[in-house]
């Protein structure tokens, strides 16, 4: 094989030059920032065989490599050396040497992931380095596209994805999720500043922006998290139309990924919604305990007259 073999995207036809081929060494490096950093997502994807699974974990570590960039700035870490270490991740995308981006390069040209997807990635990592309000749902919508919803749309054809009609729905599950983790983080974004929950939900039940960044939120903050849970369920209620468009293993790690992310939102409700006094999170036992209802989704995905039956 040539050192610089070229490969095709098939998505839009556009070819790369694959500066090497990924080595076990590199799969194995995606899969350890996966098991390290996203343990739902390390868990969904067990479901998925060898080939799709390592793509699903290179795809996930690419992305996740970028945010962890990002988190530097929270930590105190210039701005400008910032921007500089993301701008050099991006530059992965395209001339890849770290084992990561390697092995996603070839993930892309195999399964035809758009580069402008990937790139509208980049655009939400950047925002996250400015201070974040937003005073609308369509407003955070549009971030919420950007950092995860664009993960949906990179994951769909590792899944089996070929129906572009079904996307959208990718989208939905992405900002679902994104939307579960601004719920769950209120607090810890709030210490560093930030306030993703949009302004003008704040003022329909009364809550005073500074309030919440004291945590000590005033005003009708349970009525808020309530209103914010429905919304981020309604969108996993509508991204399971996209599911019959993936393969069987995709159809179950999907499944899966939603149905056990969505348990963070009743783990806030089991908190009451004070999202202060701790970090809701789902426990390993309890997403074991979980997987009957994602066969049974899985069942109904596949079976849609079960519905009319109990599934117990």
């Amino acid at each position: 094989m040539a050192e610089h073999p070229i490969a095709m995207n098939p998505h839009d036809g556009t070819t790369c030059h694959l500066h090497r081929v990924p080595t076990g060494a590199d799969w194995a490096r995606c899969a350890e920032v996966m098991s390290r950093h996203g343990r739902t997502f390390w868990f969904a994807s067990r479901f998925l065989p060898q080939e799709k699974r390592r793509a699903a974990q290179a795809a996930y570590a690419f992305c996740r490599i970028g945010d962890d960039i990002v988190d530097r700035a929270m930590e105190g870490v210039p701005l400008a050396e910032v921007r500089s270490a993301l701008d050099r991740w991006k530059h992965q995308l395209d001339r890849p040497t770290d084992p990561v981006a390697v092995a996603f390069m070839a993930v892309r040209a195999e399964y035809g992931i758009p580069r402008e997807t990937v790139l509208d990635l980049f655009e939400g990592l950047e925002m996250d380095l400015a201070p974040a309000r937003f005073p609308t749902w369509d407003a955070l919508e549009r971030y919420c596209y950007h950092v995860a919803g664009t993960v949906g749309l990179i994951v769909a054809p590792i899944l089996g994805c070929r129906d572009e009609g079904a996307l959208p729905h990718a989208v939905q599950l992405g900002n679902a999720m994104q939307l579960t983790n601004i719920l769950r983080d209120v607090a810890e974004d709030a210490a560093m500043g930030r306030l993703y929950l949009p302004l003008d939900d704040l003022q329909r039940f009364g809550v005073d922006p500074e309030s919440v960044f004291a945590a000590q939120p005033v005003g009708d903050f349970q009525g808020l998290m309530r209103f914010e849970i429905a919304r981020a369920r309604a969108l996993y209620a509508a991204s399971r139309d996209g599911v019959p468009a993936l393969d069987l293993s995709g159809q179950v790690a999907t499944l899966a990924s939603g149905h056990l992310y969505a348990r963070i939102l009743d783990q806030i409700e089991e908190q009451e919604y004070d999202v202060f006094r701790g970090r809701a999170h789902v426990s390993t036992s309890r997403k074991l305990r979980q997987l009957p209802a994602v066969m049974r989704a899985l069942a109904v995905t596949r079976y849609p007259a079960l519905t009319r039956f109990p599934l117990g």
